[in-house]
């Protein structure tokens, strides 16, 4: 009755297996001596600006920019199954695509209009 969830099975045990050894054996083979380049944070190869001591914080803007690609990411990978099965949708789908669309054009221009995607 559970044979067939046998290769799944297998694949997530292959998958925790091969997790769990590359965090396992990281720490011995892994480089030893740490140089200021190493530990110095990189940005785009710009020397980075000076950062008041304390923690490290990023403004907030790089997060709000993440956070916009990943809405607006998933939200076109929903357009995906519909260009796969225009065909057997027929009218409805089309309608409910349109809507889809123009529900994704207002989230976009809320999101200009109130300055989200401005760098300053």
């Amino acid at each position: 009755m559970l044979a067939p969830y046998l290769p799944i099975v297998l694949l997530f045990a292959l998958a925790f297996g091969f997790a769990f050894f590359s965090v396992a054996i990281a720490p011995f083979t892994g480089p030893r001596r740490y140089n200021k380049a190493k530990l110095d944070f990189y940005e785009c190869g710009i020397e980075p600006t000076p950062q008041p001591e304390g923690p490290n914080r990023f403004p907030i803007k790089y997060f709000l920019t993440a956070m916009l690609f990943i809405v607006f990411d998933i939200e076109i990978i929903f357009l995906y199954p519909y260009a796969v099965s225009n065909q057997a949708l027929g009218l409805f789908g089309l309608i409910e695509m349109i809507l889809f669309i123009l529900t994704v054009f207002i989230a976009y221009a809320y999101v200009w209009r109130r300055g989200g995607l401005d760098w300053d």
